[in-house]
């Protein structure tokens, strides 16, 4: 059935974080999209409310059989149920991992520039955040993000422990390739490292591209990998909080599991039943979605690199989300300030993001196209 993402329900004035953190500001910022969930999903819902009763829930069979038949139609990727760790959120499971994995003081590595939470999860836990910066290249006045084999090795030190991937990148849009992928994985199993994959947006791939966990590459890189997935980003429903780890080295599990007890709450009842949902009945729905994305991304690129002046813009493989270069736009201050305080458009402070990230922004543009319309013509006004 055909979908119409040009007409959304209003969500000012409502609980939503994304529509009131800035006021009147039209708010192009953090990774949540404006499009109502499906309607499998809204159903499901509906009738698991109309039972009346919310009591301890459990992830049921169903979902668990449901995950592993779609990791195998998906990406060819054989995950049997004991396998898969049921969490209420991925940024719980990126502190879990930093926990489970090394002692007080060991170090984790991630590529920067990253999704913040990536950043802090180590000191939470104890541990030294090292960071290796993925390498910009302009191809075509436009931004293009590929890592260094060798910057990469050189961050390393006899006390990293773990290095955590974020794949399908946030915020370059990169869709690693194979090769990419497997030349990431040489590295880990050199220098022994734990990988933590969070895989969030792996079925928001661009133009038909599809997506390879890393743990799906050989065995030993899957002995040594916590893949962590959601269906919040696709479906956009992440404040019903379910998400999940698969991890497939037994003693791994074991101890990822047991970080877990006492500290870290079930998934509710709501999420587990949205989750079913979503992975039985809303691809039809996400087929749609990826063409209305891509087509936003299309407009956005050209908007930015006719319009934008000193501008460069990443090309998003995967994601709904931009990353610009505003270091030539001659803005003498923080970009981010400077676009809502002059233009009234809200969007993520690259510098949040890391090194690399200073002089940038993030720009969301999972939302109508009048609105994503809107809020470019004000940024150009506002240059």
């Amino acid at each position: 059935m055909p979908y119409d993402f040009d007409r959304l329900p209003p969500r000012r004035h409502t609980d939503s974080l994304k529509w009131h953190r800035y006021g009147n500001a039209l708010p192009l910022w953090v990774a949540d999209m404006d499009f109502p969930a499906p309607e499998p999903i809204l159903a499901a819902l509906h009738e698991r409310i109309a039972h009346g009763v919310f009591g301890y829930g459990a992830p049921p069979d169903a979902l668990t059989e449901t995950l592993c038949a779609r990791m195998a139609d998906r990406y060819r990727w054989t995950v049997t149920p004991e396998q898969i760790v049921y969490l209420p959120g991925l940024v719980c499971g990126l502190n879990v991992v930093c926990r489970t994995i090394g002692e007080p003081g060991d170090e984790v590595i991630v590529q920067t520039p990253v999704y913040p939470p990536f950043l802090a999860a180590p000191g939470h836990q104890e541990r030294q955040l090292v960071t290796a910066e993925l390498t910009a290249e302009v191809r075509d006045r436009r931004l293009y993000y590929t890592f260094d084999d060798d910057a990469f090795a050189a961050a390393i030190s006899p006390r990293t422990r773990l290095f955590i991937l974020c794949h399908p990148h946030n915020p370059v849009g990169r869709a690693f390739t194979v090769d990419e992928l497997t030349r990431l994985a040489t590295l880990c199993e050199r220098y022994d490292l734990t990988v933590c994959s969070d895989e969030i947006h792996c079925d928001l791939l661009l133009d038909g591209r599809r997506h390879t966990p890393l743990a799906a590459l050989n065995s030993d890189i899957a002995r040594r990998c916590i893949t962590l997935m959601a269906p919040s980003k696709t479906f956009n429903i992440p404040g019903l909080g379910a998400s999940f780890a698969i991890i497939q080295n037994p003693e791994l599990r074991r101890r990822y599991k047991q970080v877990l007890r006492g500290m870290v709450p079930d998934v509710n009842v709501l999420g587990l039943v949205a989750a079913q949902a979503a992975y039985q009945h809303g691809d039809d729905w996400l087929q749609e979605l990826l063409r209305y994305l891509a087509a936003n991304r299309d407009f956005m690129v050209d908007f930015v690199s006719r319009y934008l002046s000193g501008v460069r813009v990443t090309v998003p493989e995967a994601t709904y989300l931009a990353w610009l270069d505003c270091r030539e736009a001659g803005i003498s201050s923080n970009p981010h300030k400077f676009f809502l305080q002059q233009a009234g458009v809200a969007l993520n402070d690259g510098a949040t993001f890391g090194p690399g990230g200073e002089g940038f922004v993030r720009l969301n543009f999972g939302c109508s196209r009048a609105l994503l319309a809107e809020g470019l013509e004000r940024m150009r006004v506002a240059l």
